[in-house]
């Protein structure tokens, strides 16, 4: 099990490298052809006063006089080894701007995560144990619900009462705990959606087991059934769950960051956007291919240290799921 574990990790391993080399490179593309020239807008720009000899030192510095190929590959032993550019609207490395904002950014999608987890369960649960009227019907609803209402019509609901109404937090602090928190509902409430529908439909499927007919047997309680035998197996998909909703989270807190007046990624990626300041735009793109490949990556790599009946078999890289259970074989299989 260790030999394979390890063999699977290291394949893995390397489909993450090739995956974000490729993201790489594709933006480096798609930013490189797209319409406007960033030379021309930004230092030909009248108000920034630039001589035509200054021009030519800029560019020279940004490389961008080098055949396209070139520029690839300066670009990407940059990236590598962490040197991100400059930035063309204010000369600035791109690490530190993007260091300056993403403590706000990580901290708002960490809020969202905890928000959107602790609301999945909570209906789960719910929906397992209050009667019928409520547990079937009104909670499972509250999905679907959740995924109608885009995030910022929830911010903005949630600013008007809690900000403006009771006053629990202050529009013009937009980074204090309360709002933070608030704007944390805002993220999560959408994500909470699709962990609910996970998990629900994983503990349907568990509560009908023979095991669980036993454990009610022996008179536990509905909170200490919940917790010691229907939680864990029917949490494992939600793994597979988070991993993915990472990018959503990530797409999320720039929408919440423009409605909660919060600096963060988001309004770094709106100034890049708006100026077209391709190095920023680049960076953070790219990085945001990173968390998403990297998350994906510890998920599958922690699957099997959950489930002890994964087994790891060769073949093209797939997270298990529960389509791999058989009658004739209750064990997942995670292939490498």
């Amino acid at each position: 099990m260790r030999s394979a574990y390890l063999t699977y990790s290291a394949k893995r391993l390397v489909q993450a490298i090739v995956v974000i080399l490729l993201a790489y490179v594709f933006t480096f593309v798609v930013v490189s052809i797209l319409p406007g020239d960033p030379i021309t807008n930004v230092l030909r720009d009248p108000q920034n006063g630039f001589s035509e000899e200054q021009i030519r030192q800029i560019i020279a510095a940004q490389g961008l006089d080098r055949p396209i190929l070139v520029q690839l590959w300066t670009s990407l032993s940059g990236f590598l080894t962490g040197d991100l550019g400059l930035s063309m609207r204010s000369s600035r490395p791109v690490t530190t701007l993007i260091a300056e904002v993403l403590p706000s950014t990580l901290m708002l999608a960490s809020t969202g995560l905890a928000v959107a987890l602790v609301l999945a369960v909570v209906i789960a649960y719910g929906s397992q144990f209050l009667p019928k009227r409520y547990g079937q019907g009104l909670l499972r609803g509250f999905p679907s619900l959740f995924l109608s209402v885009p995030n910022f019509v929830i911010g903005l609901v949630l600013i008007h009462i809690f900000g403006f109404q009771l006053g629990l937090f202050r529009v013009i602090d937009p980074n204090s705990p309360w709002a933070t928190f608030f704007a944390g509902v805002a993220l999560g409430i959408p994500v909470s959606a699709q962990i609910a529908e996970v998990l629900i439909a994983n503990l349907d499927h568990e509560s009908r087991q023979e095991y669980v007919a036993v454990a009610r047997g022996r008179g536990l309680s509905q909170f200490r059934l919940f917790v010691r035998h229907l939680l864990k197996p029917s949490s494992l998909p939600v793994v597979t769950v988070i991993a993915l909703m990472i990018g959503e989270l990530l797409g999320g807190s720039l929408i919440t960051e423009t409605v909660f007046g919060r600096t963060g990624v988001g309004s770094l990626v709106q100034r890049a956007v708006s100026t077209q300041d391709l190095p920023v735009l680049q960076a953070v793109v790219s990085l945001a291919a990173v968390v998403f490949v990297l998350v994906n990556l510890i998920a599958d790599l922690v699957y099997p240290l959950l489930d002890p009946r994964v087994k790891l078999v060769g073949g093209p890289g797939r997270r298990p799921t529960a389509a791999d259970e058989s009658p004739a074989d209750s064990s997942p299989t995670v292939t490498a």
